[in-house]
């Protein structure tokens, strides 16, 4: 924001600059509504990201668990069937809309079930190990999409409050300022009007009262 132009000292100027701190004192007081409400929504992103970051890592070591008792039971070599079977995963994100903020809120992700035509696993490890590593996925997904929301929402919470700072310390105490240096103006001028006026009156009497003698 840039520093509030001179405003010459008169009425059309002062009715410019009560307007102009009418709308930031507005402005500021919006922008703090939003930022309460972003706050707020941030602070329950953060809850969900860290809540889905931990949830990822116990799949991930849940799975990392039935792997390892898989391949002691049957060798690395029992992983070659049983990966060639998995398919792809889909991953669908919702997105909603905080305080016209748009962000990630919800998430699908779609595994493909293995096909008909591949190799069993060979153990009942490797089996808990696939659906375990599916679950893992996951969570992955929820994850990044908890993690990108509380990205998206906290990076509006700086930004806002940034502006609502440079409104109430910069922006407001500059046409504050400037509205009291034209109303002083102002006032000064029509209290010289006042007296010229006074005087102008005082010698057309004395002048009436010199020409009756």
């Amino acid at each position: 924001m840039t520093t509030p132009s001179p405003v010459p000292p008169s009425r059309a100027g002062r009715l410019h600059l009560r307007h102009r701190l009418a709308v930031a004192l507005r402005g500021a007081d919006l922008l703090e509504q939003k930022l309460r409400v972003l706050f707020a929504r941030h602070e329950r992103l953060r809850q969900a990201e860290e809540s889905s970051d931990s949830r990822w890592h116990d799949r991930v070591e849940e799975a990392d668990t039935w792997l390892l008792r898989a391949v002691l039971l049957g060798g690395e070599h029992a992983l070659d069937g049983t990966a060639a079977g998995a398919g792809p995963a889909t991953i669908t994100i919702d997105e909603t809309s905080t305080m016209g903020v748009r962000h990630p809120s919800a998430v699908t992700c779609s595994l493909q079930d293995r096909a008909p035509t591949s190799a069993a696993p060979a153990n009942t490890a490797l089996v808990h190990a696939e659906a375990a590593y599916r679950e893992a996925v996951r969570a992955a997904a929820e994850y990044a999409v908890a993690r990108a929301a509380a990205r998206i929402v906290g990076a509006e919470v700086l930004s806002t409050r940034r502006r609502v700072r440079a409104l109430r310390r910069h922006w407001i105490p500059r046409l504050e300022t400037a509205l009291a240096r034209v109303e002083l103006a102002l006032e000064q001028s029509e209290h010289e009007d006042a007296v010229r006026r006074r005087w102008a009156a005082q010698t057309l009497a004395e002048g009436g009262r010199g020409a009756d003698e």
